[in-house]
């Protein structure tokens, strides 16, 4: 079959209608904070890009409020469905298992208030929607695309110090619902090498699909307009972190490496800002005052801010005012605040694990880190920050390395898929013929 007739004939068996599972955080949810991450981007975007291709999308989360309405729109053609299970309130990643039975319940109710066939495929994110798209795959006999998004055994291979590792309870839904799961997206190849590898994935049902950054959003522009609107100065040497603050993220060492880059250079000392955009997440909870009592022992306080999760345009801000963006992350699927910032044109330093590789073009858009080291770190950082010219060099390409990928491609990649599911699910419901 010729490429084009390949191309047509999926377009015409991508589904009309996806039934979206986000158990543990919602789409509409501000990122940098609690559960809210690049999954919510991830699901945000690519819903609104299949509403566009004239897909509809109805996504299920928990609700976590009494004053959540029971369906909002996201964008036309996206609903966003608020499932009550548990009590109204955000719950620990380690409570939502006991409440899996109640979301499954909401989910499958909802889908009986139509006619049999209402939902063409379902697309679970994170091993616990995982759990719940298994069990509506079976009862309304639609095939199941699960997106990990990050894996258990990879996370606990690469711990931050002090970092509780993740429960065997996860490691096991995990496995179940790659076994069962009909197509299986990958964010990068290694991530496609670690489900076979690690979980024992068919290779034939795993498909890479990296995700995207909005082209649109995060763009080139005036540093000095954007220290402006943050209040910095324009002589200031600016390193950022952006995301939640929790050990798995690791700003822990970006201030270490600054205050290595102040004993280096103790007259940066009037000039550098550290600047730490998020909020508390994960373990991060329990001691939610740590990095600011870090920076204090280290001695650079003075040269710390500390701002909470910034939407749309005072984010994009934060990556244009920034000389660098750091992103030291343990682990990362991929990393949509490197692509991010290198759409604004800033070069970043990233630790080379997980889909940084990938996100961040070593040499190029920026640099990776091969350890954790605070010398490591304060070494990549300066070679970058204090260097003029190899800055410019840097951002010079960083916006057209962030320009490969997008959201649109993402969501072309992901129908592909889909189309493909539906066609091996009905396949494998057609009786065999005796010979």
């Amino acid at each position: 079959m010729s490429p084009l007739r390949a191309s047509r004939r999926a377009q015409s068996q991508r589904p009309r209608r996806v039934a979206v599972l986000s158990v543990h955080t919602s789409p509409l949810e501000q990122p940098g904070t609690g559960d809210a991450g690049g999954m919510n981007v991830y699901i945000s975007q690519t819903a609104v890009e299949m509403a566009r291709r004239g897909v509809q999308v109805e996504v299920f989360t928990r609700a976590t409020s009494s004053d959540q309405p029971p369906v909002a729109e996201l964008a036309p053609g996206v609903l966003v469905r608020h499932v009550p299970a548990g009590p109204f309130e955000p719950l620990g990643r380690d409570e939502l298992p006991a409440q899996l039975c109640a979301f499954t319940s909401g989910v499958l109710r909802a889908e009986a208030f139509h006619e049999p066939g209402y939902y063409d495929l379902i697309h679970s994110h994170y091993w616990l929607s995982g759990q719940v798209g298994w069990l509506a795959r079976d009862r309304w006999g639609v095939p199941l695309v699960h997106t990990a998004h990050t894996l258990a055994k990879v996370k606990n291979a690469a711990l931050a110090e002090g970092d509780t590792p993740e429960p065997r309870t996860r490691v096991i839904g995990e496995e179940q619902v790659v076994s069962e799961a009909d197509r299986l997206i990958a964010n990068t190849a290694v991530e496609a090498r670690q489900l076979v590898g690690l979980y024992d994935a068919d290779p034939r049902a795993v498909h890479t699909v990296s995700p995207g950054v909005d082209l649109d959003r995060f763009t080139p522009g005036s540093q000095v307009a954007a220290r402006t609107a943050l209040g910095l100065p324009q002589d200031a040497v600016v390193l950022a972190f952006a995301g939640r603050i929790q050990p798995l993220k690791a700003p822990d060492v970006l201030l270490h490496a600054a205050a290595g880059l102040l004993r280096d250079s103790p007259e940066l000392a009037s000039r550098l800002v550290v600047l730490i955009v998020g909020g508390p997440s994960g373990t991060g909870l329990e001691q939610p005052q740590a990095l600011r009592e870090l920076a204090v022992s280290l001695g650079i306080e003075p040269q710390t801010r500390f701002l909470p999760p910034q939407p749309g345009a005072a984010l994009v801000n934060v990556f244009r005012a920034a000389d660098v963006v750091a992103v030291p992350s343990y682990n990362e699927s991929f990393g949509l605040v490197a692509l991010e910032a290198q759409a604004c044109g800033t070069p970043v330093v990233a630790a080379e694990v997980g889909g940084l590789p990938v996100a961040v073009a070593h040499g190029v858009s920026g640099l990776l880190v091969p350890s954790h080291e605070p010398r490591d770190w304060t070494a990549a950082l300066g070679s970058v920050a204090l260097r003029p010219h190899r800055r410019a060099e840097l951002a010079g390409n960083a916006a057209t390395h962030a320009r490969r990928f997008s959201w649109q491609r993402t969501t072309d990649a992901l129908l592909d898929t889909y189309a493909e599911a539906a066609s091996s699910f009905r396949l494998a419901l057609q009786p065999e013929v005796a010979v």
